[in-house]
């Protein structure tokens, strides 16, 4: 049994400071905000991070893949985490922790008047707090490199891609199923004490991670939400 405490998320991929608001004020526990698949540029992240201002909802910041310019700027920014996509192997571990953390543990750059820390009002000391990074498990090659990741200090949690993994899985015509992956990567974390996430789709779906010792759920997005919502308005209207 996974002893982490149950964090409900959401996936924001439209971009919307608005969006990003309404989620914290409806109490999720994190929102996901998404620049590898999200609908608008780095440049909106800055007005979705102040629109959390305040909140408990903590902001993970999704990057587009192990860039260490953007996971500086997205962290100097005032994100509290960043999830990087397809991290396969130790090594891809620790090149994301080198991007997103200071020396002599990384290569960051520092600057003490980013928002981060107040424009220079709230200087972090000598030794600034380490983001949250969560490494994201895509594929059947970080499936099976799964426990060395989670065994890597600084990795705080693994996180499933569902759709990357049935497709890598079916491009590579696996024998491993789906479910013996998402069994896998939550051994993996629950061995070396560390949450394992996933986003869901559907309510029935929640039940099934949770048995498996999942426990930063995100549950469903934005873009999701509102073209279902729109499809089933349009359709009840034109009966």
């Amino acid at each position: 049994m996974n002893d982490s405490p149950l964090r409900v998320g959401t996936w924001l991929s439209v971009g919307s400071p608005v969006v990003a608001e309404l989620a914290a004020e409806c109490g999720f526990d994190w929102v996901l905000l998404d620049l590898e698949h999200g609908c608008d540029s780095e440049a909106v992240l800055p007005s979705q991070l102040r629109a959390l201002r305040g909140f408990e909802t903590r902001s993970i910041v999704r990057v587009a893949g192990l860039n260490p310019d953007l996971i500086g700027r997205v962290l100097d920014w005032g994100a509290q985490g960043i999830m990087v996509p397809h991290v396969n192997t130790v090594h891809d571990a620790f090149q994301v922790l080198r991007a997103a953390q200071y020396p002599p543990k990384g290569r960051r750059g520092y600057s003490s008047t980013v928002r981060a820390y107040g424009y220079g009002l709230r200087p972090p000391g000598e030794h600034p707090a380490a983001p949250m990074v969560i490494a994201q498990i895509e594929s059947l090659e970080g499936v099976e490199h799964a426990y060395e990741i989670a065994a890597v200090a600084g990795i705080d949690a693994l996180f499933v891609g569902p759709s990357d993994l049935k497709f890598d899985l079916k491009a590579h015509h696996s024998a491993r199923t789906y479910d013996e992956c998402l069994q896998k990567v939550a051994t993996a974390a629950l061995d070396h004490k560390k949450p394992c996430g996933i986003l869901v789709r559907t309510a029935e779906d929640i039940a099934k991670v949770k048995a498996l010792g999942y426990t930063w759920l995100a549950i469903d997005s934005d873009l999701a939400l509102l073209r279902d919502g729109f499809v089933r308005n349009v359709a009840a209207a034109k009966l």
